[in-house]
Protein backbone atom coordinates (compact mmCIF):
# COMPACT_ATOMS: atom_id res chain seq x y z
CA UNK A 1 0.00 0.00 0.00
CA UNK A 2 1.35 3.28 -0.75
CA UNK A 3 1.04 5.82 2.33
CA UNK A 4 0.97 9.76 2.58
CA UNK A 5 3.05 11.69 5.18
CA UNK A 6 1.65 15.10 6.56
CA UNK A 7 4.78 16.60 4.18
CA UNK A 8 3.25 14.35 1.10
CA UNK A 9 6.08 12.24 0.65
CA UNK A 10 4.73 8.40 -0.65
CA UNK A 11 6.16 5.37 0.45
CA UNK A 12 5.37 1.88 -0.37
CA UNK A 13 4.34 -0.22 2.97
CA UNK A 14 2.79 -3.68 1.39
CA UNK A 15 -0.98 -4.54 0.73
CA UNK A 16 -3.84 -2.80 1.09
CA UNK A 17 -5.87 0.21 -1.05
CA UNK A 18 -3.62 2.87 -1.89
CA UNK A 19 -4.16 6.64 -0.59
CA UNK A 20 -4.12 9.23 1.78
CA UNK A 21 -5.64 7.64 4.90
CA UNK A 22 -2.50 8.85 7.22
CA UNK A 23 -2.93 12.46 6.29
CA UNK A 24 -6.58 12.27 6.86
CA UNK A 25 -5.72 10.68 10.02
CA UNK A 26 -3.73 14.19 11.17
CA UNK A 27 -6.47 16.44 9.69
CA UNK A 28 -9.11 14.76 11.45
CA UNK A 29 -6.67 14.92 14.72
CA UNK A 30 -5.55 18.52 13.82
CA UNK A 31 -9.57 19.49 13.52
CA UNK A 32 -9.89 17.85 17.11
CA UNK A 33 -7.01 20.02 18.37
CA UNK A 34 -8.93 23.29 16.97
CA UNK A 35 -11.71 22.38 18.49
CA UNK A 36 -10.39 21.94 21.85
CA UNK A 37 -8.54 25.01 21.72
CA UNK A 38 -11.35 26.92 20.34
CA UNK A 39 -13.40 25.40 23.78
CA UNK A 40 -10.45 26.40 25.87
CA UNK A 41 -10.08 30.31 24.31
CA UNK A 42 -14.17 30.75 23.94
CA UNK A 43 -15.64 29.16 26.69
CA UNK A 44 -17.75 31.97 28.14
CA UNK A 45 -19.35 32.02 24.21
CA UNK A 46 -20.62 28.49 24.88
CA UNK A 47 -24.60 29.33 25.84
CA UNK A 48 -25.67 28.17 28.96
CA UNK A 49 -28.97 26.74 28.00
CA UNK A 50 -31.28 25.28 27.83
CA UNK A 51 -29.47 22.99 30.34
CA UNK A 52 -26.41 25.39 31.71
CA UNK A 53 -23.72 23.43 29.69
CA UNK A 54 -21.62 26.70 29.99
CA UNK A 55 -21.40 26.08 33.38
CA UNK A 56 -20.67 22.57 33.00
CA UNK A 57 -17.83 22.57 30.83
CA UNK A 58 -16.34 25.90 32.73
CA UNK A 59 -16.73 23.65 36.19
CA UNK A 60 -14.13 20.89 34.34
CA UNK A 61 -11.93 23.33 32.00
CA UNK A 62 -8.62 22.15 33.55
CA UNK A 63 -9.67 18.75 32.98
CA UNK A 64 -9.17 19.83 29.13
CA UNK A 65 -6.09 19.16 29.36
CA UNK A 66 -6.28 15.51 29.82
CA UNK A 67 -7.86 15.50 26.55
CA UNK A 68 -5.34 17.47 24.95
CA UNK A 69 -2.16 15.10 26.46
CA UNK A 70 -4.24 12.16 24.88
CA UNK A 71 -4.52 14.21 21.39
CA UNK A 72 -0.49 14.87 21.55
CA UNK A 73 0.19 10.77 22.15
CA UNK A 74 -2.17 10.01 19.57
CA UNK A 75 -0.50 12.77 16.78
CA UNK A 76 3.30 11.36 18.37
CA UNK A 77 2.05 7.65 17.18
CA UNK A 78 1.04 8.68 14.04
CA UNK A 79 3.76 10.87 13.31
CA UNK A 80 0.89 13.82 12.08
CA UNK A 81 3.17 16.87 11.77
CA UNK A 82 -0.10 18.36 10.90
CA UNK A 83 -1.77 17.19 13.92
CA UNK A 84 1.33 18.20 16.31
CA UNK A 85 1.33 21.69 14.69
CA UNK A 86 -2.45 22.18 15.66
CA UNK A 87 -2.09 21.01 19.34
CA UNK A 88 0.18 23.93 19.74
CA UNK A 89 -3.51 25.91 19.89
CA UNK A 90 -5.08 23.96 22.84
CA UNK A 91 -1.78 23.86 24.41
CA UNK A 92 -0.88 27.46 24.47
CA UNK A 93 -4.71 28.45 25.40
CA UNK A 94 -4.61 25.89 28.29
CA UNK A 95 -1.14 27.10 29.62
CA UNK A 96 -2.33 30.48 29.44
CA UNK A 97 -5.22 29.72 31.30
CA UNK A 98 -3.75 27.18 34.05
CA UNK A 99 -0.11 28.05 34.08
CA UNK A 100 0.09 30.14 36.91
CA UNK A 101 -1.78 27.83 39.17
CA UNK A 102 0.81 25.17 38.76
CA UNK A 103 3.71 27.79 40.16
CA UNK A 104 5.10 27.57 43.30
CA UNK A 105 3.39 30.78 44.56
CA UNK A 106 4.95 32.08 48.10
CA UNK A 107 4.17 30.27 51.10
CA UNK A 108 4.72 33.30 53.35
CA UNK A 109 4.14 37.32 52.31
CA UNK A 110 5.36 38.57 55.82
CA UNK A 111 3.65 40.99 57.07
CA UNK A 112 0.05 41.50 56.91
CA UNK A 113 -1.56 38.70 55.91
CA UNK A 114 -3.85 36.13 57.72
CA UNK A 115 -3.83 32.19 57.15
CA UNK A 116 -7.35 31.03 56.16
CA UNK A 117 -8.84 27.31 56.22
CA UNK A 118 -12.03 26.62 54.56
CA UNK A 119 -13.90 23.31 55.29
CA UNK A 120 -17.05 22.22 54.92
CA UNK A 121 -16.88 19.39 57.57
CA UNK A 122 -20.01 17.48 56.36
CA UNK A 123 -22.95 16.79 58.25
CA UNK A 124 -22.34 13.32 58.33
CA UNK A 125 -19.07 14.00 60.11
CA UNK A 126 -18.30 10.98 62.05
CA UNK A 127 -15.31 12.16 64.24
CA UNK A 128 -15.66 15.93 64.28
CA UNK A 129 -13.43 15.70 67.25
CA UNK A 130 -10.36 14.33 65.03
CA UNK A 131 -11.78 17.07 62.05
CA UNK A 132 -11.39 19.56 64.74
CA UNK A 133 -7.80 18.73 65.73
CA UNK A 134 -6.42 18.43 61.54
CA UNK A 135 -8.22 21.95 61.68
CA UNK A 136 -6.23 23.69 64.43
CA UNK A 137 -2.77 21.72 63.22
CA UNK A 138 -3.09 24.19 60.04
CA UNK A 139 -2.33 27.05 62.43
CA UNK A 140 -4.67 29.23 60.57
CA UNK A 141 -5.56 32.64 62.38
CA UNK A 142 -9.50 31.85 60.59
CA UNK A 143 -11.05 28.72 60.33
CA UNK A 144 -14.70 28.66 58.27
CA UNK A 145 -16.58 25.91 58.62
CA UNK A 146 -19.85 24.75 56.82
CA UNK A 147 -22.80 22.15 57.64
CA UNK A 148 -22.24 22.46 61.31
CA UNK A 149 -25.09 20.73 62.44
CA UNK A 150 -25.70 19.35 66.11
CA UNK A 151 -24.59 17.49 67.83
CA UNK A 152 -21.61 18.19 66.20
CA UNK A 153 -21.73 21.63 66.34
CA UNK A 154 -20.80 21.52 70.44
CA UNK A 155 -17.93 19.13 69.44
CA UNK A 156 -16.41 21.68 67.08
CA UNK A 157 -16.87 24.31 70.15
CA UNK A 158 -15.33 22.37 72.65
CA UNK A 159 -12.14 21.54 70.99
CA UNK A 160 -11.08 24.70 68.33
CA UNK A 161 -12.04 26.97 72.04
CA UNK A 162 -8.39 26.84 73.07
CA UNK A 163 -6.91 27.96 69.78
CA UNK A 164 -9.95 30.01 69.03
CA UNK A 165 -11.59 31.78 71.36
CA UNK A 166 -13.63 34.38 69.69
CA UNK A 167 -16.23 31.89 67.52
CA UNK A 168 -19.48 32.91 65.02
CA UNK A 169 -22.51 30.57 64.04
CA UNK A 170 -25.35 31.53 62.39
CA UNK A 171 -27.73 28.66 60.79
CA UNK A 172 -25.05 25.70 59.65
CA UNK A 173 -21.93 28.09 58.98
CA UNK A 174 -19.28 29.65 61.29
CA UNK A 175 -16.04 31.19 61.94
CA UNK A 176 -13.73 30.55 64.11
CA UNK A 177 -10.80 33.35 65.15
CA UNK A 178 -8.13 33.81 66.82
CA UNK A 179 -9.04 37.58 66.93
CA UNK A 180 -11.85 39.52 68.29
CA UNK A 181 -15.01 39.90 66.71
CA UNK A 182 -17.88 41.64 66.09
CA UNK A 183 -20.60 43.42 64.20
CA UNK A 184 -21.65 40.25 63.28
CA UNK A 185 -24.64 39.50 61.36
CA UNK A 186 -27.16 36.57 59.16
CA UNK A 187 -26.31 37.47 55.24
CA UNK A 188 -29.59 36.31 53.40
CA UNK A 189 -28.87 34.06 50.73
CA UNK A 190 -31.66 32.31 50.62
CA UNK A 191 -33.08 31.46 47.03
CA UNK A 192 -36.68 32.55 46.76
CA UNK A 193 -37.29 28.42 46.21
CA UNK A 194 -35.71 27.81 49.38
CA UNK A 195 -37.73 26.80 52.05
CA UNK A 196 -37.65 29.07 55.23
CA UNK A 197 -35.53 28.10 57.91
CA UNK A 198 -32.78 27.86 55.50
CA UNK A 199 -29.65 30.03 56.74
CA UNK A 200 -26.25 29.91 55.19
CA UNK A 201 -24.49 32.93 55.12
CA UNK A 202 -22.30 35.19 58.11
CA UNK A 203 -20.66 38.36 58.36
CA UNK A 204 -18.31 39.52 60.88
CA UNK A 205 -15.49 41.88 61.71
CA UNK A 206 -12.07 40.30 62.40
CA UNK A 207 -10.33 43.03 64.64
CA UNK A 208 -7.18 41.62 63.47
CA UNK A 209 -3.33 43.19 64.09
CA UNK A 210 -3.65 44.38 61.07
CA UNK A 211 -6.49 46.06 61.22
CA UNK A 212 -10.39 45.28 60.46
CA UNK A 213 -11.47 42.87 58.20
CA UNK A 214 -14.70 41.69 56.83
CA UNK A 215 -15.21 38.30 57.11
CA UNK A 216 -17.84 36.33 55.10
CA UNK A 217 -18.69 32.83 55.12
CA UNK A 218 -21.25 31.27 53.07
CA UNK A 219 -22.44 27.60 51.88
CA UNK A 220 -24.08 28.06 48.54
CA UNK A 221 -26.94 25.63 46.95
CA UNK A 222 -25.40 22.13 45.67
CA UNK A 223 -25.62 21.75 42.18
CA UNK A 224 -25.95 18.58 40.67
CA UNK A 225 -25.20 16.90 37.13
CA UNK A 226 -27.53 14.70 35.53
CA UNK A 227 -28.96 13.72 31.82
CA UNK A 228 -30.26 17.36 31.73
CA UNK A 229 -27.16 18.79 32.12
CA UNK A 230 -26.20 20.76 35.68
CA UNK A 231 -28.78 21.45 37.90
CA UNK A 232 -27.41 24.75 38.73
CA UNK A 233 -29.99 27.69 39.35
CA UNK A 234 -30.71 27.95 43.30
CA UNK A 235 -26.74 28.63 43.57
CA UNK A 236 -26.04 31.00 40.51
CA UNK A 237 -29.46 32.68 42.37
CA UNK A 238 -27.55 32.25 46.21
CA UNK A 239 -24.26 34.09 44.64
CA UNK A 240 -25.97 37.07 42.95
CA UNK A 241 -27.45 37.58 46.47
CA UNK A 242 -24.30 37.08 48.39
CA UNK A 243 -22.79 39.24 45.36
CA UNK A 244 -24.74 42.08 46.44
CA UNK A 245 -24.31 41.89 50.04
CA UNK A 246 -20.52 41.94 49.66
CA UNK A 247 -20.87 44.56 47.19
CA UNK A 248 -22.30 46.83 49.48
CA UNK A 249 -19.73 46.08 52.20
CA UNK A 250 -17.90 49.19 53.47
CA UNK A 251 -15.39 47.42 55.82
CA UNK A 252 -12.41 46.75 53.79
CA UNK A 253 -10.15 44.22 53.26
CA UNK A 254 -13.10 41.85 52.24
CA UNK A 255 -12.28 37.72 52.92
CA UNK A 256 -14.76 34.96 51.54
CA UNK A 257 -14.43 31.07 52.40
CA UNK A 258 -16.50 28.78 51.89
CA UNK A 259 -18.63 25.59 49.76
CA UNK A 260 -19.47 27.98 46.82
CA UNK A 261 -20.54 24.65 44.91
CA UNK A 262 -18.45 26.40 41.78
CA UNK A 263 -15.14 26.54 40.71
CA UNK A 264 -14.18 30.46 39.96
CA UNK A 265 -13.78 29.69 36.01
CA UNK A 266 -18.09 28.81 36.33
CA UNK A 267 -20.15 31.57 35.46
CA UNK A 268 -21.89 30.91 38.22
CA UNK A 269 -19.84 32.96 40.30
CA UNK A 270 -19.59 35.70 38.49
CA UNK A 271 -21.46 37.69 40.96
CA UNK A 272 -18.51 37.35 43.15
CA UNK A 273 -15.67 36.61 41.18
CA UNK A 274 -15.84 39.83 38.98
CA UNK A 275 -15.64 41.82 42.34
CA UNK A 276 -13.18 39.62 44.31
CA UNK A 277 -9.79 38.24 44.00
CA UNK A 278 -9.25 34.32 43.64
CA UNK A 279 -6.07 32.48 44.53
CA UNK A 280 -2.96 33.39 42.54
CA UNK A 281 -1.30 29.59 42.63
CA UNK A 282 -2.28 26.20 43.76
CA UNK A 283 -5.26 24.12 42.11
CA UNK A 284 -5.77 22.61 45.52
CA UNK A 285 -9.06 20.17 44.22
CA UNK A 286 -11.06 19.59 47.11
CA UNK A 287 -14.04 18.00 46.34
CA UNK A 288 -15.02 14.73 46.78
CA UNK A 289 -12.47 14.05 49.02
CA UNK A 290 -11.66 10.38 47.53
CA UNK A 291 -10.57 11.44 44.17
CA UNK A 292 -10.71 15.31 44.28
CA UNK A 293 -11.71 16.50 40.60
CA UNK A 294 -12.44 20.35 41.09
CA UNK A 295 -12.32 23.06 43.99
CA UNK A 296 -15.65 24.24 44.76
CA UNK A 297 -14.01 25.26 48.55
CA UNK A 298 -13.07 28.71 47.82
CA UNK A 299 -10.96 32.06 49.41
CA UNK A 300 -11.51 34.59 47.78
CA UNK A 301 -11.10 38.51 48.15
CA UNK A 302 -10.93 42.40 47.98
CA UNK A 303 -8.82 45.23 48.77
CA UNK A 304 -6.22 41.97 49.26
CA UNK A 305 -4.57 39.28 47.37
CA UNK A 306 -4.75 35.60 47.92
CA UNK A 307 -1.45 33.52 47.82
CA UNK A 308 -1.20 29.76 47.20
CA UNK A 309 -3.89 27.73 48.05
CA UNK A 310 -4.03 24.58 48.77
CA UNK A 311 -5.35 21.26 50.49
CA UNK A 312 -5.02 19.52 53.52
CA UNK A 313 -5.36 15.84 54.42
CA UNK A 314 -8.87 14.39 54.51
CA UNK A 315 -10.89 14.21 57.15
CA UNK A 316 -14.14 12.95 58.42
CA UNK A 317 -15.68 14.59 55.58
CA UNK A 318 -16.58 14.41 51.53
CA UNK A 319 -14.62 17.88 51.47
CA UNK A 320 -10.92 17.90 51.52
CA UNK A 321 -10.52 21.43 53.59
CA UNK A 322 -8.26 24.21 52.02
CA UNK A 323 -6.32 26.34 53.40
CA UNK A 324 -4.78 30.24 52.61
CA UNK A 325 -2.49 33.01 52.98
CA UNK A 326 -4.39 36.13 52.67
CA UNK A 327 -1.79 39.05 52.20
CA UNK A 328 -3.97 42.50 52.99
CA UNK A 329 -3.70 45.57 51.08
Amino acid sequence: MVEWSDSGAASVTGQGVPGARGNQRGRVLAGCAVVVGGVLAFHLGVPNWPVRVGSLLESFLPWVGVVVVALLIVALVRRSAVALVALLLPVGMWVDTFSGLLLPGEESGGGRELVVVQHNVSDENRDPAGTARALIDAGADLVALEELVHPQLAVYEKVLAAQYPHHVVRGTVGLWSKYPVSGERLVDIKPPSVAEGWSRGLRVVVRSPYGEVAAYVAHLPSVRVGVGGLASQQRDESAALLGRAIAGESVEPVVLLGDLNGVVEDRGLRPLTSQLAVAESGFAFSFPAAFPVARIDQVMARSANVGRIRTLPATGSDHLPVVARVALG
